[in-house]
Protein backbone atom coordinates (compact mmCIF):
# COMPACT_ATOMS: atom_id res chain seq x y z
CA UNK A 1 0.00 0.00 0.00
CA UNK A 2 1.41 3.38 -1.05
CA UNK A 3 2.29 5.83 1.72
CA UNK A 4 0.96 9.37 1.36
CA UNK A 5 0.76 12.43 3.57
CA UNK A 6 -2.03 14.97 3.73
CA UNK A 7 -1.09 18.56 3.04
CA UNK A 8 -3.51 21.14 4.46
CA UNK A 9 -3.40 24.85 3.69
CA UNK A 10 -5.65 26.82 6.06
CA UNK A 11 -6.69 30.30 4.98
CA UNK A 12 -9.14 32.77 6.41
CA UNK A 13 -11.67 31.98 3.67
CA UNK A 14 -10.80 28.55 2.26
CA UNK A 15 -8.95 25.44 3.40
CA UNK A 16 -7.39 23.31 0.67
CA UNK A 17 -6.08 19.81 1.27
CA UNK A 18 -4.58 16.98 -0.74
CA UNK A 19 -2.94 13.58 -0.49
CA UNK A 20 0.66 13.76 -1.66
CA UNK A 21 3.08 10.96 -2.54
CA UNK A 22 6.77 11.17 -1.65
CA UNK A 23 7.56 12.21 -5.22
CA UNK A 24 5.33 15.27 -4.89
CA UNK A 25 2.49 13.85 -6.94
CA UNK A 26 -0.93 14.92 -5.63
CA UNK A 27 -3.35 12.03 -5.98
CA UNK A 28 -6.45 13.56 -4.37
CA UNK A 29 -7.56 17.11 -3.57
CA UNK A 30 -10.50 18.72 -1.84
CA UNK A 31 -11.48 21.99 -0.18
CA UNK A 32 -13.87 23.48 2.34
CA UNK A 33 -14.84 26.94 3.55
CA UNK A 34 -12.87 27.74 6.69
CA UNK A 35 -15.37 30.43 7.63
CA UNK A 36 -18.18 27.86 7.72
CA UNK A 37 -16.64 26.38 10.89
CA UNK A 38 -16.41 29.00 13.66
CA UNK A 39 -16.06 26.05 16.07
CA UNK A 40 -12.48 24.81 15.99
CA UNK A 41 -13.53 21.34 17.08
CA UNK A 42 -16.03 21.05 14.22
CA UNK A 43 -13.41 22.18 11.71
CA UNK A 44 -10.86 19.57 12.82
CA UNK A 45 -13.44 16.78 12.88
CA UNK A 46 -14.83 17.56 9.40
CA UNK A 47 -11.39 18.07 7.88
CA UNK A 48 -9.97 14.88 9.43
CA UNK A 49 -12.94 12.83 8.23
CA UNK A 50 -12.49 14.26 4.74
CA UNK A 51 -8.86 13.09 4.77
CA UNK A 52 -9.93 9.62 5.94
CA UNK A 53 -12.46 9.41 3.09
CA UNK A 54 -9.89 10.47 0.47
CA UNK A 55 -7.35 7.93 1.74
CA UNK A 56 -9.94 5.14 1.76
CA UNK A 57 -11.13 6.05 -1.74
CA UNK A 58 -7.56 5.94 -3.08
CA UNK A 59 -6.52 2.80 -1.21
CA UNK A 60 -3.44 4.42 0.32
CA UNK A 61 -1.83 4.51 3.75
CA UNK A 62 -1.89 7.88 5.53
CA UNK A 63 1.57 8.39 7.06
CA UNK A 64 1.18 11.91 8.42
CA UNK A 65 -0.37 15.35 8.10
CA UNK A 66 1.38 18.64 7.34
CA UNK A 67 -0.41 21.93 7.93
CA UNK A 68 0.35 25.45 6.75
CA UNK A 69 -1.64 28.12 8.58
CA UNK A 70 -1.45 31.75 9.72
CA UNK A 71 0.52 32.01 12.96
CA UNK A 72 1.28 28.29 12.96
CA UNK A 73 3.90 27.41 15.59
CA UNK A 74 6.04 24.40 14.64
CA UNK A 75 7.38 23.88 18.15
CA UNK A 76 4.02 23.89 19.94
CA UNK A 77 1.82 22.43 17.20
CA UNK A 78 -0.56 25.33 17.60
CA UNK A 79 -2.19 28.22 15.79
CA UNK A 80 -1.72 31.28 17.95
CA UNK A 81 -3.77 34.49 17.82
CA UNK A 82 -4.45 34.37 14.07
CA UNK A 83 -6.41 37.56 13.36
CA UNK A 84 -7.96 36.27 10.12
CA UNK A 85 -9.30 33.04 11.64
CA UNK A 86 -12.42 32.65 13.77
CA UNK A 87 -10.66 30.59 16.48
CA UNK A 88 -9.51 32.86 19.28
CA UNK A 89 -6.30 32.53 21.25
CA UNK A 90 -4.16 29.39 21.01
CA UNK A 91 -5.64 26.24 19.44
CA UNK A 92 -3.85 22.83 19.65
CA UNK A 93 -4.40 21.84 16.04
CA UNK A 94 -1.58 19.26 15.67
CA UNK A 95 -2.66 17.39 18.79
CA UNK A 96 -6.32 17.32 17.79
CA UNK A 97 -5.66 16.07 14.24
CA UNK A 98 -3.28 13.43 15.60
CA UNK A 99 -5.87 12.24 18.12
CA UNK A 100 -8.41 11.62 15.35
CA UNK A 101 -6.12 10.28 12.62
CA UNK A 102 -3.50 8.49 14.71
CA UNK A 103 -0.53 9.83 12.71
CA UNK A 104 2.25 12.39 13.08
CA UNK A 105 1.15 15.97 12.48
CA UNK A 106 3.33 19.04 11.91
CA UNK A 107 2.31 22.67 11.47
CA UNK A 108 4.03 25.91 10.55
CA UNK A 109 3.02 29.19 8.99
CA UNK A 110 2.18 29.28 5.30
CA UNK A 111 5.42 30.99 4.21
CA UNK A 112 7.57 28.47 6.08
CA UNK A 113 5.56 25.69 4.45
CA UNK A 114 6.30 27.26 1.07
CA UNK A 115 10.01 27.24 1.90
CA UNK A 116 9.93 23.56 2.89
CA UNK A 117 8.05 22.84 -0.33
CA UNK A 118 10.74 24.65 -2.31
CA UNK A 119 13.41 22.57 -0.57
CA UNK A 120 11.72 19.19 -1.03
CA UNK A 121 9.92 19.60 -4.35
CA UNK A 122 11.11 22.86 -5.96
CA UNK A 123 14.19 24.80 -6.97
CA UNK A 124 16.09 24.54 -3.68
CA UNK A 125 16.74 20.79 -3.57
CA UNK A 126 20.50 21.31 -3.76
CA UNK A 127 20.62 24.62 -1.88
CA UNK A 128 21.22 25.04 1.85
CA UNK A 129 20.82 28.82 2.13
CA UNK A 130 17.77 30.42 0.55
CA UNK A 131 14.67 32.48 1.27
CA UNK A 132 11.13 32.17 -0.05
CA UNK A 133 9.13 35.39 -0.06
CA UNK A 134 5.39 35.18 -0.61
CA UNK A 135 3.81 38.33 -2.00
CA UNK A 136 0.08 38.05 -1.49
CA UNK A 137 -2.29 40.08 0.65
CA UNK A 138 0.68 40.38 2.99
CA UNK A 139 4.40 39.62 2.79
CA UNK A 140 5.53 36.27 4.17
CA UNK A 141 8.93 34.64 4.31
CA UNK A 142 10.56 31.31 5.03
CA UNK A 143 14.32 31.28 5.62
CA UNK A 144 16.75 28.36 5.29
CA UNK A 145 20.21 28.75 6.85
CA UNK A 146 22.80 25.95 6.64
CA UNK A 147 20.16 23.53 5.38
CA UNK A 148 17.70 24.15 8.22
CA UNK A 149 14.49 26.18 8.32
CA UNK A 150 14.87 29.10 10.70
CA UNK A 151 12.31 28.97 13.53
CA UNK A 152 14.15 30.82 16.27
CA UNK A 153 13.49 30.55 20.00
CA UNK A 154 9.73 31.22 19.80
CA UNK A 155 8.93 29.34 16.60
CA UNK A 156 7.98 32.59 14.83
CA UNK A 157 11.36 33.67 13.38
CA UNK A 158 11.55 35.02 9.85
CA UNK A 159 8.60 37.42 9.88
CA UNK A 160 10.12 39.78 7.32
CA UNK A 161 6.68 41.18 6.55
CA UNK A 162 6.67 42.72 10.01
CA UNK A 163 10.16 44.15 9.98
CA UNK A 164 9.93 47.93 10.41
CA UNK A 165 10.57 49.51 7.01
CA UNK A 166 9.30 53.08 7.45
CA UNK A 167 9.38 54.80 10.82
CA UNK A 168 5.87 55.84 11.86
CA UNK A 169 4.63 54.67 8.46
CA UNK A 170 1.42 52.97 7.35
CA UNK A 171 -0.74 51.20 9.91
CA UNK A 172 -0.38 47.42 9.67
CA UNK A 173 -2.94 44.75 10.51
CA UNK A 174 -0.64 43.62 13.34
CA UNK A 175 -1.19 46.98 15.06
CA UNK A 176 2.27 48.41 14.39
CA UNK A 177 3.26 51.10 11.88
CA UNK A 178 5.57 50.95 8.90
CA UNK A 179 5.78 47.15 8.56
CA UNK A 180 7.30 45.92 5.31
CA UNK A 181 4.10 44.23 4.14
CA UNK A 182 2.21 47.53 4.18
CA UNK A 183 4.47 48.60 1.27
CA UNK A 184 5.42 45.33 -0.43
CA UNK A 185 2.31 43.20 -0.99
CA UNK A 186 -0.80 43.25 -3.14
CA UNK A 187 -2.51 45.55 -0.65
CA UNK A 188 0.65 47.61 -0.23
CA UNK A 189 0.96 48.47 -3.92
CA UNK A 190 -2.73 49.46 -3.97
CA UNK A 191 -2.10 51.87 -1.09
CA UNK A 192 0.90 53.26 -2.95
CA UNK A 193 -1.13 53.75 -6.14
CA UNK A 194 -3.90 55.59 -4.26
CA UNK A 195 -1.35 57.88 -2.63
CA UNK A 196 0.21 58.63 -6.02
CA UNK A 197 -3.18 59.34 -7.58
CA UNK A 198 -3.82 61.93 -4.87
CA UNK A 199 -0.37 63.53 -5.35
CA UNK A 200 -0.09 63.52 -9.15
CA UNK A 201 -2.21 65.19 -11.82
CA UNK A 202 -1.38 62.88 -14.72
CA UNK A 203 -4.16 60.97 -16.45
CA UNK A 204 -4.41 57.37 -15.25
CA UNK A 205 -6.67 54.42 -16.01
CA UNK A 206 -6.60 53.74 -12.28
CA UNK A 207 -8.64 56.84 -11.45
CA UNK A 208 -11.85 55.01 -12.41
CA UNK A 209 -11.46 52.63 -9.45
CA UNK A 210 -12.34 53.36 -5.85
CA UNK A 211 -9.89 52.26 -3.17
CA UNK A 212 -12.08 49.25 -2.37
CA UNK A 213 -12.27 48.26 -6.06
CA UNK A 214 -8.58 48.66 -6.93
CA UNK A 215 -6.47 45.49 -7.07
CA UNK A 216 -2.83 44.74 -7.84
CA UNK A 217 -4.03 43.08 -11.07
CA UNK A 218 -5.56 46.37 -12.19
CA UNK A 219 -2.26 48.12 -11.49
CA UNK A 220 -0.22 45.46 -13.32
CA UNK A 221 -2.53 45.64 -16.36
CA UNK A 222 -2.35 49.43 -16.42
CA UNK A 223 1.44 49.35 -16.09
CA UNK A 224 1.61 46.94 -19.03
CA UNK A 225 -0.31 49.52 -21.07
CA UNK A 226 2.16 52.27 -20.14
CA UNK A 227 0.10 54.03 -17.46
CA UNK A 228 2.50 56.43 -15.72
CA UNK A 229 0.93 56.19 -12.26
CA UNK A 230 0.87 52.41 -12.39
CA UNK A 231 4.49 52.30 -13.55
CA UNK A 232 5.51 54.62 -10.74
CA UNK A 233 3.61 52.49 -8.19
CA UNK A 234 5.63 49.46 -9.29
CA UNK A 235 8.88 51.41 -9.14
CA UNK A 236 8.15 52.63 -5.59
CA UNK A 237 7.21 49.08 -4.55
CA UNK A 238 10.37 47.68 -6.15
CA UNK A 239 12.50 50.17 -4.25
CA UNK A 240 11.00 49.12 -0.92
CA UNK A 241 11.29 45.47 -1.91
CA UNK A 242 14.92 45.95 -2.89
CA UNK A 243 15.61 47.34 0.57
CA UNK A 244 13.98 44.31 2.24
CA UNK A 245 16.06 41.96 0.11
CA UNK A 246 19.28 43.88 0.80
CA UNK A 247 18.57 43.63 4.55
CA UNK A 248 17.83 39.91 4.20
CA UNK A 249 21.08 39.33 2.32
CA UNK A 250 22.98 41.20 5.03
CA UNK A 251 21.80 38.94 7.84
CA UNK A 252 21.38 35.51 6.20
CA UNK A 253 23.42 35.59 2.95
CA UNK A 254 21.09 33.40 0.87
CA UNK A 255 22.25 31.84 -2.38
CA UNK A 256 18.81 32.35 -3.89
CA UNK A 257 15.63 34.24 -3.09
CA UNK A 258 12.50 32.61 -4.52
CA UNK A 259 9.41 34.73 -5.09
CA UNK A 260 5.89 33.41 -4.90
CA UNK A 261 2.36 34.83 -4.86
CA UNK A 262 -0.01 36.98 -6.88
CA UNK A 263 2.03 40.19 -6.89
CA UNK A 264 5.20 38.31 -7.89
CA UNK A 265 3.33 37.13 -11.00
CA UNK A 266 3.47 40.71 -12.28
CA UNK A 267 6.78 39.57 -13.75
CA UNK A 268 9.56 41.77 -15.05
CA UNK A 269 7.70 44.98 -14.28
CA UNK A 270 8.39 44.26 -10.60
CA UNK A 271 11.30 41.82 -10.67
CA UNK A 272 13.71 43.76 -12.91
CA UNK A 273 13.70 47.02 -10.87
CA UNK A 274 13.68 45.04 -7.60
CA UNK A 275 16.90 43.27 -8.64
CA UNK A 276 18.44 46.63 -9.54
CA UNK A 277 17.55 48.30 -6.24
CA UNK A 278 18.50 45.24 -4.16
CA UNK A 279 21.94 45.16 -5.75
CA UNK A 280 22.46 48.90 -5.24
CA UNK A 281 21.48 48.72 -1.57
CA UNK A 282 23.54 45.63 -0.71
CA UNK A 283 26.95 45.69 0.85
CA UNK A 284 29.46 45.81 -1.99
CA UNK A 285 30.99 42.50 -0.91
CA UNK A 286 27.56 40.78 -1.20
CA UNK A 287 26.14 42.31 -4.39
CA UNK A 288 26.95 39.36 -6.61
CA UNK A 289 26.41 36.57 -4.09
CA UNK A 290 22.68 35.90 -4.59
CA UNK A 291 20.03 35.42 -7.26
CA UNK A 292 16.34 36.36 -7.31
CA UNK A 293 13.96 34.12 -9.22
CA UNK A 294 10.41 32.79 -9.26
CA UNK A 295 9.43 29.72 -7.25
CA UNK A 296 9.79 26.41 -9.06
CA UNK A 297 6.68 24.91 -7.46
CA UNK A 298 3.55 24.98 -9.66
CA UNK A 299 1.38 27.77 -8.24
CA UNK A 300 -1.84 25.75 -8.46
CA UNK A 301 -0.43 23.11 -6.08
CA UNK A 302 2.05 25.13 -4.03
CA UNK A 303 0.06 25.44 -0.81
CA UNK A 304 -0.76 21.73 -0.57
CA UNK A 305 2.74 20.65 -1.64
CA UNK A 306 4.36 23.01 0.86
CA UNK A 307 2.26 21.69 3.74
CA UNK A 308 2.87 18.07 2.66
CA UNK A 309 6.61 18.68 2.37
CA UNK A 310 6.65 19.75 6.01
CA UNK A 311 5.64 16.29 7.21
CA UNK A 312 7.66 14.42 4.56
CA UNK A 313 10.75 16.19 5.89
CA UNK A 314 9.78 15.32 9.47
CA UNK A 315 9.27 11.66 8.52
CA UNK A 316 12.75 11.56 6.99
Amino acid sequence: MTDVVAGIDIGGTNTVLGLVEKSGKIIEESALKTADYPSFGDFVRICANLIKDLAKKSGVNLAGVGIGAPNGNFYRGTIEYAVNLAWNGIVPIARDFSDILGVKVAITNDANAAAVGEKIFGGAKEIDDFVVMTLGTGLGSGIYVNGKLLYGHSGFAGELGHVGLVFDGRVCGCGQRGCAETYVSATGICRTAVELLSQKREHSILRKYSFDELTSKHIAKAAGEGDLIALLAFDVTAKYFGKIIANTVAFSSPQKIFLFGGLAKSGDILIVPTKKYAREMCLESMRDTFEIEMSKIPSANAAVLGAAALIWEKLR
